[in-house]
């Protein structure tokens, strides 16, 4: 992985890849979300279709998981990929440069509406920040979200 890599895909896929900022300008403009704010007023940036990653991946059939994993913060989450496989997206630019830590950089995984996937397997903490690896996996993967209220408060108190 070179060092200018922001996001590795691999696991059920075809085509494992690395993804540098470059690379990921030059993916389709129709998998491509220009003002992610259109989605939620709170939130800047621009960003890529989850489906448009699962296209240039290859996602096999037998991915029924998408792992994702951010190393900053050693923050894990592994939901199921058919709720968001078209609602999900991938912000990774802001303000024309690629996504700065402050925001969630690298990579930082949302799901519009995540209450709508009608799933507990999926809440607001599958919106992940600092993403740099995502894992397609068959079964559930490694996950370390918060398992109870006292603790989802008390990582939301760092924000």
């Amino acid at each position: 992985m070179s060092d200018d890599t922001l996001l590795r895909v691999d696991g059920e896929v075809d085509k494992p890849t690395a993804l540098t900022f470059a690379k990921l300008e030059a993916i389709d403009d129709g998998q491509r979300i220009i003002d992610v704010s259109q989605f939620d007023p709170k939130r800047k940036g621009d960003a890529i279709k989850l489906s448009g990653l699962l296209e240039l991946a290859g996602v096999r059939p037998t991915a029924k998981y998408i792992g994702l994993h951010g190393t900053l913060d050693n923050f894990h989450a592994s939901i199921p990929l058919e709720p968001v496989r078209d609602k999900a997206f991938l912000i990774y630019r802001i303000d024309g440069g690629p996504l700065d830590v402050k925001s969630g950089g690298p990579i930082r995984f949302y799901i519009p509406d995540h209450a709508a996937c009608h799933t507990d397997e999926i809440d607001e903490c599958a919106n992940v920040k600092f993403v740099d690896h995502i894992e397609f996996t068959a079964a559930k993967g490694f996950d370390n979200r918060p398992e109870d209220d006292e603790e989802h408060e008390k990582l939301h108190q760092h924000e």
